[in-house]
């Protein structure tokens, strides 16, 4: 059977964004779909139509020279392995490649003498090429040379020049011993300082995981002395309906409820409020929040990747390994740069050689120079550093965006448009008021058996309010339908059809659209409702600071128009829509998009499609399920406060890119004719190309701390 399913694999021995692009070609002619490859995050995912092929997909990413992982690995912990062993390397190839560089500038007859040059560069070259090596021949075998093709390919003409130059006997002149581990060891300086960057780079991930919870203490079954016992279990081993003691100081082991006790907890990191929130018998609790005073029994609700914060590093993992346009198109460039750097170096070697008459040796060097200082790796590393240090602060301000090329269309907002209720009002309504012809006790109960069939927020706040009244009894009903935008219709045993819902519901019997909801028995208008909420405190000051970025603001609601200019006067918007029915949102965000790109803001069932339809949909996190995964981004604090700073967010990453993308580009295009003319030797390239590298993710970290 045909089933697309996606598929996370932890892969070990990505050095660099070219060994991912390997990878990624590889997995796409092997069927993959929506194929995401992380070098920094060790991750592939991808969908796959047939299960039965993942097997294969496995041993032929072994066979490519990596390694895939079949339990889960602490990538940080990997990543600290890793950049051990290329420090080894380096301190390895530093000693050996010192004294063949000193002979350059010393006159100590021992070191210029061509056995010991040879000898000496020897330990340096077996290193380079199995660590350049490996990497560089699977790259071929993937039809993706990435650059330690060129770091080979250079050391290595210039090693085996000299050695065929010893062996001949042709004296100090045709050696270049101290070229050829100068490159390996420059080049392995520059990887360990790339990855010490990098690491820096994806601590978002790293920090979020650091909340969760490592141990739990599960309460055991009544013991024959009647005591309570306790059990020390990983977090990893909790299974739902489980319960657990959590004492103050200890963080949330996962999402549950209180099942007795009291306590404090601080959940700053879902809501972004650091004032702990008072937890009672049945109030839910997040994993991985703390417990700041108190003591409670909690029941486990959900566990393992249904939790909440396990969500929400899933979100920011995927966002991460999206690729935007921009990167795209790099990749793009990458794939063909490395043949095209060695075309060139093959160019500068014949045109030195045989049109200008400069020395095979002096040709020889200019050749290497052009293929060590053309390596495109900080051409690679250019989006993706970006990408996780711009994702990674503002998953800690409470943004999570679902996909990195959101950044790069949420940095050009022209406009954004509001849904009213929940978003800029705060949704939690209270009864006003309320009218019926016919016995209120049977007008309660009939109402809420209809209400507690909806998600709307004015369903909830009367359900709310009407549940525990003495004199509501349930009221049965054979079938209950919502039809969005207009309300809830029911019918109970004997045909009576009743319905609950707005103004246009009753349009057709009253002129009066002042009430908030109105109820409805076979057709003949019943009652009628006034509820109110409270604009949230944010609101104006959110579409205060869009404006000063000279973005538009509308207001688009399924309210009636009265509430609706009030609403819109109060926070400053001028342009707003009432009484708009699901479609006739779609149709007005259609049409604004085509004066540009249109942020959508809502949290209810009615906004899905219009945040669908939206160049990026924003939901908060107290939306509904079915809002939240419409969106594109989402606020965690559920407040309007951060979107600004989000918008503020991409546009920083995307100009990060650019200036990183621009520097790579400078970079190689500068050096290139330098190296071909003679005016920078092989070592120095190799210092140049390794420099260029920490250039471009420096310029990538100044974003953690960058005003906006």
């Amino acid at each position: 059977m045909m089933t697309e399913e996606k598929i996370v694999l932890q892969i070990e021995g990505m050095t660099c964004t070219n060994c991912a692009l390997g990878i990624s070609k590889y997995l796409e002619k092997k069927g993959g779909q929506e194929v995401n490859v992380s070098f920094s995050n060790a991750e592939a995912s991808f969908g796959l139509a047939e299960q039965a092929e993942l097997d294969n997909i496995i041993q032929g990413i072994n066979r490519l020279g990596f390694k895939v992982q079949e339990d889960v690995v602490d990538t940080e912990q990997a990543d600290e392995v890793q950049e051990w062993s290329v420090f080894q390397k380096f301190w390895f190839c530093f000693v050996f490649t010192i004294p063949l560089i000193l002979a350059m500038f010393l006159p100590f007859p021992v070191l210029h003498h061509p056995l010991v040059q040879l000898l000496l560069s020897v330990p340096v070259m077996i290193v380079g090429w199995a660590h350049f090596g490996r990497s560089a021949w699977y790259s071929l075998k993937v039809g993706v040379p990435n650059m330690d093709v060129l770091i080979v390919l250079g050391s290595s003409a210039a090693f085996l020049y000299s050695v065929a130059g010893f062996a001949l006997g042709l004296g100090h002149d045709f050696m270049f011993f101290e070229t050829a581990a100068s490159i390996v060891t420059l080049v392995l300086l520059g990887n360990w300082m790339e990855h010490r960057s990098v690491q820096q780079t994806t601590t978002a991930i790293g920090e979020l995981t650091q909340l969760q919870a490592e141990t739990a203490k599960l309460i055991l079954p009544p013991a024959e002395d009647g005591l309570q016992h306790i059990e020390h279990i990983p977090v990893k081993d909790i299974q739902v309906g489980q319960a657990f003691l959590v004492n103050e100081g200890d963080k949330i082991p996962t999402d549950g409820i209180v099942s007795w006790g009291k306590a404090m907890v601080d959940e700053s990191l879902m809501t972004g409020e650091s004032v702990p929130v008072v937890k009672h018998l049945n109030d839910a609790l997040v994993g991985g929040t703390l417990l700041t005073y108190g003591s409670v029994k909690m029941e486990a609700t959900k566990v393992g990747q249904d939790t909440a914060l396990s969500k929400i590093i899933s979100l920011v993992k995927d966002a991460q390994t999206n690729k935007p346009a921009v990167q795209r198109l790099a990749d793009a460039v990458s794939a063909v740069f490395v043949p095209v750097v060695i075309g060139i170096a093959l160019l500068t070697f014949f045109l030195s050689h045989y049109y200008f008459g400069i020395s095979f040796q002096n040709a020889l060097l200019r050749s290497i120079a052009v293929l060590v200082v053309a390596c495109p790796c900080a051409m690679g590393l250019a989006t993706p550093t970006a990408i996780m240090v711009g994702i990674g602060r503002a998953a800690k301000n409470g943004i999570l965006f679902k996909g990195a090329a959101t950044m790069e269309v949420l940095q050009k907002t022209k406009q954004v448009v509001f849904d009213k209720t929940g978003t800029l009002t705060t949704g939690d309504f209270e009864v006003l008021n309320s009218e019926t012809a016919i016995d209120r006790s049977l007008f309660r109960s009939i109402l809420l058996s209809l209400e507690q069939h909806s998600s709307h927020p004015l369903a909830k706040a009367i359900v709310q309010e009407l549940e525990g009244m003495e004199d509501v009894k349930p009221f049965h009903f054979e079938e209950v339908l919502e039809i969005k935008g207009l309300g809830i219709i029911g019918k109970d045993e004997e045909g009576n059809t009743y319905a609950a819902g707005s103004y246009k519901l009753v349009s057709e019997f009253t002129d009066d659209a002042s009430h908030s909801i109105y109820m409805v028995q076979n057709g003949k208008l019943i009652a009628w409702i006034d509820m109110a909420d409270d604009l949230k405190k944010s609101s104006a000051r959110t579409v205060s600071a869009l404006h000063k970025m000279d973005i538009k603001t509308h207001l688009l609601s399924g309210d009636k128009e009265e509430k609706t200019a009030q609403v819109a006067q109060i926070v400053n918007i001028k342009n707003y829509y009432a009484n708009k029915l699901p479609e006739e949102k779609l149709q007005i965000i259609e049409e604004l998009k085509k004066d540009g790109e249109t942020v959508m803001v809502g949290d209810g069932i009615n906004d899905a499609p219009a945040l669908a339809k939206a160049t990026v949909g924003v939901s908060l996190s107290n939306a509904t399920q079915v809002a939240i995964q419409s969106s594109d981004v989402i606020l965690l604090n559920g407040e309007l406060s951060k979107l600004p700073m989000a918008i503020k967010i991409s546009k920083a990453t995307v100009a990060t890119i650019k200036q990183n993308l621009f520097w790579a580009f400078f970079y190689n295009v500068l050096m290139i004719p330098f190296a071909a003319m003679g005016l920078l030797n092989p070592m120095l390239a190799a210092l140049a190309m390794a420099l260029s590298d920490v250039v471009v993710v420096g310029n990538s970290l100044r974003l953690k701390n960058k005003d906006l």
